[in-house]
């Protein structure tokens, strides 16, 4: 088989056998996503008729509104952490890989505790840029740890790189948390990943860094599919690998620095949305990009509205129920031999 039929059998969107799997899960997400959309916005500790969100002059329209802008933070950050985990999977060739995995989550938690701590930084929106600093910091130390000695930044040294990062920066801020009462009291609210009680304005801050982030993956995908057949066999379909890696990398720090800068670490969306989206439409990176931002933020306001409900009038973290609603997910893909298709 060439290097040409290879790709074609991988990643032809005109497959058979890919276009049932494909259709449907796109009908499926754009109506999970109205779905899910409308629920974030009328269902929590009180039900909000849907009337209430046009009519300014209702007791309720304060609620409404500020649902609407955790809805709008959801879809957005889920999106992104979706995103970003196929992007992750792909470059690193890891099927584990997450924003845990590469140190973006520890970066961003160490530089938020050091704004805490040592500059006294109350204000959310000061909180937004130095947990962006630290995700971005984060990703340029792993990739310039990688690539240090023969053949660059291999997906296997950036994982190892990534994970000594994060073991690393952990004890250190674990270690400052320790020592500062005070600071582990601001912290720990941001540290357990959250959507609620950010208005509009927090998600303007990040939306810049979001939305380039986004253009820079979705227009990867070719890049993606021809470093999944390996680096030699990339390069001989003409791809510039280290351009198309730096390509990637950049994508990875935008889209997971400012989406844990804004709601902080959400676990699981980024690990198991990409593998879900594969089971369903194959391993072409032209399908699974989309539909991983599409399903990432699905599967954010899902968790969402069931951590309002679950324990009314108090609510659970949306760090905490994509963990929950996902390890049941994680666990069935496993049972299912999905797990590591790349």
């Amino acid at each position: 088989m060439t290097v040409q039929t290879a790709i074609s059998v991988r990643a032809d969107p005109r497959s058979p056998a890919g276009r049932p799997g494909t259709r449907t899960a796109v009908v499926l997400a754009v109506l999970a996503l109205a779905t899910a959309g409308v629920a974030s916005v009328l269902v929590g500790a009180r039900l909000i008729p849907p009337g209430v969100v046009l009519d300014p002059s209702d007791p309720l329209h304060a609620i409404a509104a500020a649902r609407v802008d955790r809805t709008l933070l959801g879809l957005t950050v889920g999106g992104a952490l979706g995103l970003v985990g196929a992007l992750m999977q792909g470059l690193t060739r890891n099927p584990l890989a997450d924003p845990g995995i590469l140190g973006v989550n520890a970066g961003a938690s160490f530089a938020m505790v050091l704004a805490i701590s040592a500059f006294g930084v109350t204000d959310l929106h000061s909180y937004v840029w130095w947990a962006f600093a630290g995700a971005a910091v984060a990703m340029v130390l792993v990739h310039a740890v990688a690539s240090a000695g023969r053949d660059g930044a291999t997906p296997v040294k950036v994982a190892i790189a990534g994970a000594a990062l994060t073991a690393a920066v952990s004890s250190w801020t674990s270690g400052v948390l320790l020592t500062d009462r005070q600071t582990m009291e601001s912290f720990r609210f941001w540290q357990v990943g959250t959507i609620g009680g950010r208005a509009s304005d927090v998600l303007l801050v990040g939306l810049p860094f979001l939305a380039v982030g986004a253009v820079l993956a979705l227009t990867s995908a070719r890049s993606l599919n021809a470093l999944a057949l390996g680096d030699d066999l990339a390069r001989g379909l003409g791809r510039r690998v280290a351009l198309d890696r730096l390509v990637i990398g950049v994508a990875v720090v935008l889209l997971a620095g400012a989406a844990t800068a804004l709601a902080g670490p959400v676990a699981f969306v980024g690990l198991i949305v990409p593998h879900g989206v594969r089971a369903v439409v194959g391993p072409d990176y032209r399908r699974v990009l989309p539909l991983s931002l599409a399903y990432g933020a699905v599967l954010v306001l899902v968790a969402d509205v069931v951590g309002r409900v679950v324990l009314p009038p108090a609510e659970v973290q949306v760090g905490i129920m994509t963990a929950v609603v996902g390890v049941p997910v994680f666990l069935r893909l496993v049972r299912r031999g999905r797990i590591g298709a790349l």
